[in-house]
């Protein structure tokens, strides 16, 4: 089979088309032939060695694959059956193994990227905001990186559970737009803001001099620190990534009682590892999307040989939503963000 392997670790260039043998299910997996792929921010630390868990040398990326069943050790699944998985071997791969515990059916009405962009985008988005923040209506909200994957989810999210003001935060003026066009109150060019004050500042700014109630993060750095000292009392701030790698400034526990400040973080691995965690959101939101409340954003699709450049693209904020690779060369089609 094509798949794309890593030898080394490094930046884009180190992704490279080669061919391997099909993987083998094992007990309790599915061997999935694999239409398209995504493509998530952690697959560009992982290709970098910099991720929350060591990667072993060599080894193919990816973790999210939209396919038919080719066999199913455990007996669940029939062959040929449209499914979208979290691949236990590398998604970046004509065929990949995936438990079948963490493989759920694709109805027909849903197209590929829209399958994939709720499968670790929208789920995180989901989980961030009803078990870790617990967004309630009317409370105003942060999304950083709106226009991404998971960020364009939650705005959307977030719009239709009724928050209150929602500032959203990008880099440039057209993902900012993005940003309004999905429900966002306001957004803000993070570019522009360089320091954790200016953050402050904007986001209080934006919030009538108040500090949010919520804010989800996922940049690091001055970013992280400005937004923990704009929340107001009792505000909560999710942490679900560290996209700058840099870190933030040590958190002092007496900030936090000051401000009466709930810090908490998400990593998706620890909702997978608890089975049901992640099929109710992948149907409420399946669900939204039937009824036109939600629309992914797709923000590219590359072919299988060009999986360098889709993480070029990503790593350099060119890009918007939901990024995946055409493995089977069938062509990808979703919601794109002129359609929003």
């Amino acid at each position: 089979m094509r798949a794309v392997q890593i030898t080394e670790f490094g930046g884009p260039e180190v992704l490279r088309v080669t061919d391997l043998d099909d993987p083998a299910p094992g007990a309790g997996e599915v061997l999935v032939e694999v239409d398209t792929a995504g493509v998530t921010y952690a697959d560009t630390h992982q290709a970098e060695d910099s991720y929350l868990v060591r990667q072993t040398l060599p080894y193919v990326p990816g973790s999210e694959v939209v396919g038919r069943v080719v066999a199913d050790e455990s007996g669940t699944l029939e062959p040929g059956t449209r499914v979208v998985a979290f691949a236990a071997s590398g998604g970046y791969a004509e065929r990949a193994v995936a438990k079948v515990e963490q493989t759920y059916l694709v109805r027909d009405d849903l197209t590929d990227a829209q399958a994939l962009a709720l499968l670790a985008n929208g789920t995180t988005a989901w989980h961030l905001l009803r078990r870790s923040a617990k967004v309630r209506p009317g409370e105003s909200l942060v999304v950083h990186a709106a226009a991404g994957g998971v960020g364009n989810m939650a705005v959307q999210l977030a719009r239709a559970w009724g928050a209150g003001t929602i500032v959203a935060t990008a880099s440039g003026e057209a993902k900012c737009a993005l940003a309004r066009s999905l429900g966002a109150t306001t957004a803000i060019d993070i570019s522009g803001l360089n320091t954790a004050e200016q953050v402050r500042d904007a986001l209080r700014e934006a919030t009538d001099g108040r500090g949010p109630d919520v804010a989800l993060e996922m940049t690091g750095g001055h970013v992280f620190d400005g937004t923990l000292r704009a929340m107001r009392p009792l505000g909560r701030l999710a942490v679900f990534g560290m996209a700058s790698n840099t870190a933030p400034e040590p958190v002092q526990v007496r900030r936090l009682m000051r401000h009466s400040i709930t810090l908490t973080g998400f990593w998706l691995p620890h909702a997978l590892a608890q089975p049901g965690l992640l099929a109710a959101a992948l149907e409420e939101m399946s669900s939204m999307i039937r009824a036109g409340v939600l629309k992914p954003v797709l923000g590219g699709s590359y072919p299988l040989a060009e999986a360098g450049r889709a993480h070029a693209d990503l790593r350099s904020r060119r890009t918007t939503g939901k990024l995946v690779l055409d493995v089977s060369g069938k062509g990808v089609t979703a919601v794109k963000e002129s359609d929003s």
